[in-house]
């Protein structure tokens, strides 16, 4: 009788997120040992929903948005919260690419036969349960549960109060995907609970997450500095920057410029920054203002004797991600003038040289300290579909254990398996 005392008080103390925490553990267990024609199956039905629910997603968002508006949120944030039909079709698109992509559970990295016979194989497996925190993106909903999936892991999910309707519908009909292919709803769940105490709470779910991966600003990657007691991976600012050589090729500047800084400024693989050599910036500088309507350029001085209408940097604007038209100039005297500046101000995402001189390409590919390093392209192509992933789960910006896109191999760990005939250590 005491133990079943004891147990029963157990369970009524167990809060609702570590309920959902055990529910996320139990599925996982399941999805460590399902058939890749299974998990593809279920992508494929999820999918379909999507599409087929594409008006009660789109009425859902709308409540987000117009909730947004009326809190007089940015342009650029609601763009990252606004669906269309399009977006919609892109998810459910992003769903079948993932399911036609190699499945990495179980794929041998690598093998050996040590001199008393062992044979020694890693193998991928699955994470388990990994967690994603995540600000006014509802897309991440469905481009999180995808991967997971297919990886053999359960997305256990908590979105920002901002995209809530969006998430909950969009994350309905995952799961009614989930069990028309007869695998467990629970392989995705969603925190619906948006409060600051329980997003503490949920990095703190050690025995149920196996890693946590925070996509957002720097004030949520401070909250998972400060309270995170799980394993974590950061998905960082980008605050990433476009160097224009001595030998640059100009206009192929000015268009990956254009495109890195303008195709979606709201995004972490957006240029924030502008690095120019001394010796073009007089040709190049007003070259770029023009092709850079509507962007509000701050530079030093060098910057803004060459176009007086460039306003004044602060020390801060060097640092900034600003996730908006905005962009910070700066003029240097040598390539290692850029190198040192890009390794002292940028946070480690993506960086660009356009050159046409290989040796300045090669030292800073080398030079850059960075998750990816891009010559003669624009930043924008820093990214897991466009590496040929699927949709990414976030791009790392730290060293361990996972760095830059972060597609299916990086949701997987690798496992030992020895196998012997009768062998003893001596």
């Amino acid at each position: 009788m005491a133990n079943r005392e004891t147990s029963a008080s157990t369970e009524a103390a167990v809060s609702p997120i570590e309920e959902l925490g055990r529910r996320a553990r139990r599925a996982s267990r399941v999805l460590a040992r399902t058939t890749t024609a299974a998990k593809n199956a279920a992508l494929e039905a999820a999918a379909d929903l999507l599409v087929a629910d594409t008006d009660s997603i789109l009425a859902a968002n709308a409540e987000d948005v117009v909730r947004a508006e009326s809190n007089a949120v940015s342009p650029t944030l609601i763009d990252r919260l606004r669906l269309d039909a399009g977006r919609v079709r892109s998810m459910a698109d992003g769903l079948r690419q993932v399911a036609g992509l190699p499945d990495p559970v179980g794929e041998i990295v690598s093998g050996w036969v040590r001199p008393n016979g062992l044979r020694i194989r890693q193998v991928r497996v699955p994470l388990g349960v990994v967690a994603i925190i995540y600000e006014s993106r509802p897309n991440v909903t469905s481009d999180a549960f995808g991967l997971c999936l297919k990886s053999g892991n359960t997305a256990f999910l908590r979105g920002s109060s901002a995209a809530i309707s969006s998430n909950l519908a969009i994350a309905s009909s995952l799961r009614r995907g989930l069990a028309k292919a007869g695998l467990p709803e629970d392989s995705l769940v969603l925190v619906d609970d948006v409060s600051h105490e329980t997003a503490v709470a949920f990095m703190q779910l050690r025995g149920y997450i196996d890693c946590l991966i925070p996509r957002g600003g720097p004030s949520l990657i401070g909250s998972i500095l400060d309270n995170a007691t799980v394993p974590y991976v950061i998905d960082g600012d980008g605050n990433c920057h476009v160097y224009v050589d001595s030998a640059a090729d100009l206009d192929m500047a000015v268009d990956i410029v254009a495109n890195a800084k303008m195709s979606r400024p709201s995004v972490c693989n957006a240029a924030e920054s502008l690095v120019v050599h001394s010796d073009v910036a007089g040709r190049f500088l007003p070259m770029a203002v023009d092709a850079l309507p509507g962007v509000e350029l701050v530079g030093d001085d060098r910057a803004r004797a060459v176009v007086p209408s460039i306003g004044e940097a602060t020390e801060d604007d060097w640092y900034r991600e600003y996730l908006d038209l905005k962009m910070s100039v700066r003029v240097v005297d040598s390539l290692g003038e850029a190198i040192d500046h890009i390794n002292e101000t940028g946070t480690g995402h993506s960086e660009a040289i356009v050159t046409t001189d290989l040796e300045a390409a090669t030292r800073f590919s080398e030079e850059v300290d960075a998750a990816a390093v891009v010559v003669n392209a624009s930043t924008r192509f820093v990214d897991g579909e466009e590496f040929g992933f699927g949709a990414e789960i976030g791009i790392s910006t730290q060293k361990l254990h996972a760095r830059g896109p972060m597609g299916l191999p990086q949701l997987t760990t690798l496992k030992y398996v020895v196998q012997g005939e009768g062998q003893v250590r001596g």
